[in-house]
């Protein structure tokens, strides 16, 4: 692949949206995640006895409650990750290499 074609397929209205469109799902995404885990970290570093309140006479904590939330929200953000991956980058990129198949 020379220099040109390189500069062809930068160049190509479809690559600079393909990049646009992958750098705005995993910032977001990201922003996301850290918000999460940052707050569930602030959680235990400021208000340790809140995690160890019990949810109701049984033995389920709130602590507990909220690291299960955590996992789900990143099983979450992973299933939304690969819908939009399927849905809008595949087809973007399938559709870029076609355009620029040398």
């Amino acid at each position: 692949m020379s220099p040109d074609d390189i500069q062809r397929i930068c160049q190509n209205p479809d690559f600079i949206q393909l990049v646009r469109r992958k750098q705005n799902l995993y910032w977001s995404l990201s922003l996301i995640m850290l918000v999460i885990y940052f707050g569930f970290v602030l959680l235990v570093a400021f208000s340790p006895a809140t995690l160890g309140r019990p949810l109701s006479d049984g033995v389920t904590s709130v602590g507990m409650l909220v690291g299960v939330l955590v996992v789900l929200a990143a099983f979450a953000l992973t299933g939304f990750y690969v819908y939009r991956a399927n849905r809008v980058i595949d087809p973007l990129n399938d559709k870029l290499k076609q355009e620029c198949a040398l």
